[in-house]
């Protein structure tokens, strides 16, 4: 149901959500803490620690200084009544919650927006998270249907949202988990019928926003193979870009002006910067198992594009900027939702590169231990081609639930000698491309373990070694430092 302005005008007065620099705070019996100061409402302050925990306080229990400090911060950020026009007509003419109040999206808390629009978290890191939801049909935004909604934040703000609306790849495809891989034929008429939504979608958008905010700007957005001419409408901090990429796709990315105003060329994040981060991410537990923790995940949700969600994964992860829509629209050899390997590796390469990370391709199919380790224990995952067929994946999810509850780790060393026996007695795999990411192993009990780009419950799977030489396609790829 469409929100009226009244109900959104009531839900802007009940509190003023902004984000401060980390200040600190001082109970009433003497306690200081640093934090970021997420949003004032009906006396509590909302907060984020330094280790990214979320927390509250009433203000009764803050000193009087802390008190007064809070109350002014809350004062001098309310929302400003200038914008109040154009607020309410790009509320009217969104059709969804989008802005509350006049305050940018940028200091605001990731969460707190994904939950008045109703999109579900898909990960949350310690400095990432990210939110996607992929509408019903009757779902409008600025006038027509999203077929993928997605929020993300960095360091506790909202750092943008990218709307992708009719696109080949949810057109012609439709399937999720592990059934993406059955892609139905697509015909003339479905051809015809994906050009006038595109249209129908770029000229919907086009007159919501140009009523709301005025006539467009023009310019070219985007790096690499992703740059593209955009339509730009500005409001405050906010920057909406209009995409519509001939026989592709139809998107609208929300960014600051800052960034728009830099043609999209993100700010590049030094080694220095991450190595630490990711080193601390390793985890080692005590039956052997070494695993990479806190990998961003992207679910590639109804449609087949398990290589660029790998591939946003991976990027995100070591702090390139990467939207798993455009990377597929540039990999994509055709209609249906599937993508090309090699079309994608030659499209993100560059873009890999010029934000400072190397970018190794591994021949052969050389899944060793230490090889695995040599990147495992720094941080850096793997991105494995591999078949996976039905008997590999009933192999994971049986394998994986058993091992969960395993008590005597040197008996359960013995049942995986089980397992490369039976392999030896298969024949060659073949079928069902896919494209996962190798984030741990276990040298004791000679075991991998994957993660898949269809939602938390793919998150970390576990088979043994010779089960996955077996599905192996014989190609890793690895975004490193």
């Amino acid at each position: 149901m469409k929100p009226t302005i009244s109900i959104i005008s009531a839900i802007a007065l009940q509190a003023t959500t902004v984000i401060s620099a980390p200040q600190a705070i001082t109970s009433s019996t003497g306690v200081t803490i640093t934090a970021e100061w997420i949003k004032l409402d009906k006396g509590t302050l909302f907060l984020t620690l330094e280790n990214g925990t979320s927390t509250s306080v009433p203000l009764s229990r803050l000193d009087s200084a802390s008190q007064e400090a809070v109350k002014k911060w809350a004062l001098e950020d309310n929302p400003s009544k200038t914008d109040t026009p154009a607020l309410e007509a790009l509320l009217e003419t969104a059709g969804q919650p989008l802005f509350i109040n006049s305050k940018p999206l940028w200091k605001e808390a990731p969460k707190d927006v994904a939950e008045r629009l109703g999109w579900p978290r898909e990960s949350k890191t310690p400095r990432q998270s990210s939110f996607r939801a992929y509408p019903r049909s009757n779902y409008r935004l600025f006038g027509a249907r999203p077929f993928s909604a997605a929020l993300y934040g960095v360091a506790g703000a909202v750092d943008s949202l990218s709307l992708v609306y009719t696109n080949k790849g949810d057109f012609f495809g439709g399937k999720s988990g592990e059934a993406h891989f059955n892609n139905d034929e697509v015909t003339e008429d479905a051809i015809k019928k994906f050009k006038e939504a595109m249209e129908n979608d770029e000229s919907a958008l086009t007159s919501a926003l140009t009523a709301a905010l005025g006539e467009p700007t023009v310019q070219r957005f985007g790096e690499g193979k992703s740059k593209r001419k955009v339509s730009r409408w500005d409001w405050g901090e906010h920057a909406l870009l209009l995409s519509a990429e001939e026989g592709e796709y139809v998107g609208l990315l929300i960014q600051p002006t800052t960034l728009a105003d830099e043609g999209g060329k993100a700010k590049k994040v030094t080694d220095a910067e991450v190595r630490p981060r990711i080193r601390a991410n390793v985890e080692r537990r005590e039956n052997g198992d070494v695993i990479i923790q806190n990998l961003p995940m992207v679910d590639q949700g109804p449609k087949g594009y398990c290589v660029p969600a790998t591939f946003e994964r991976c990027m995100r992860y070591l702090d390139v900027p990467a939207d798993m829509y455009l990377l597929a629209m540039a990999g994509q050899s055709g209609l249906g939702g599937g993508t090309s390997v090699s079309r994608l590796i030659s499209a993100v390469e560059r873009d890999v590169r010029r934000k400072g990370r190397k970018f190794d391709i591994l021949s052969g199919n050389d899944l060793r231990m230490s090889r695995l380790a040599k990147y495992i224990d720094n941080g850096i995952p793997i991105i494995w081609t591999l078949h996976s067929t039905d008997w590999f994946n009933k192999k994971a999810n049986t394998h994986t639930k058993a091992r969960r509850d395993v008590d005597d780790w040197k008996a359960w060393a013995a049942t995986t000698e089980e397992a490369r026996r039976e392999v030896k007695s298969l024949d060659p795999a073949s079928g069902n491309s896919h494209v996962v990411i190798i984030t741990g192993y276990n040298k004791e009990t000679g075991e991998i373990a994957f993660s898949d780009s269809w939602g938390d419950q793919y998150r970390e799977r576990w088979v043994v070694d010779a089960e996955a030489k077996h599905v192996s396609q014989g190609r890793l790829y690895v975004i490193r430092l």
